[in-house]
């Protein structure tokens, strides 16, 4: 990032992001722990059982396991932003899917503070662009700049 401001914004958001993390493994966690070999056959949850036990294994809800692919980056900072800002509208929208599904309490709690904070990344992200736009635009870095070119070269 060329911008301090811009670096402390994305360190901001990725610590909490592993905190999210975090809070969705707990609540799975506590969500299983306790099951019958019943409970996790009615649940269909019994293949992932067979793989994982109980244990949290990073996945997503058709069972696809995480991988960096999962990560886009292009090293342009312009597009990084919006696609960081697009991921955490993906992310509010999983968060609005699973809170049509769910009932228990205690579940929606966690999941409708995990949309909030998408949210307001996402509102951080449309900052840090505007902060990047009006930084690059100052060099005129990004507006076709053909010193970048090699074939106006």
């Amino acid at each position: 990032m060329p911008d301090p401001k811009l670096q402390g914004l994305l360190t901001d958001i990725g610590v909490e992001e592993l905190g999210h993390l975090e809070m969705i493994g707990t609540l799975v966690y506590q969500l299983t722990r306790n099951l019958s070999h019943e409970d996790i056959k009615k649940a269909g949850f019994d293949a992932y059982f067979v793989d994982h036990t109980t244990g949290v294994y990073p996945s997503s809800a058709a069972g696809v396991p995480f991988t960096a692919a999962y990560l886009q980056s292009k090293g342009d900072v312009i597009t990084d932003l919006h696609e960081n800002m697009a991921a955490e509208q993906k992310a509010r929208t999983t968060y609005d899917n699973i809170l049509r599904l769910v009932d228990d309490p205690d579940v929606c709690d966690v999941i409708k503070f995990l949309r909030q904070r998408e949210v307001v990344h996402y509102q951080r992200f449309g900052e840090g662009l505007r902060i990047a736009t009006d930084k690059l635009n100052e060099k005129n870095f990004y507006a076709f700049n053909p010193a970048f070119d090699k074939c106006n070269k």
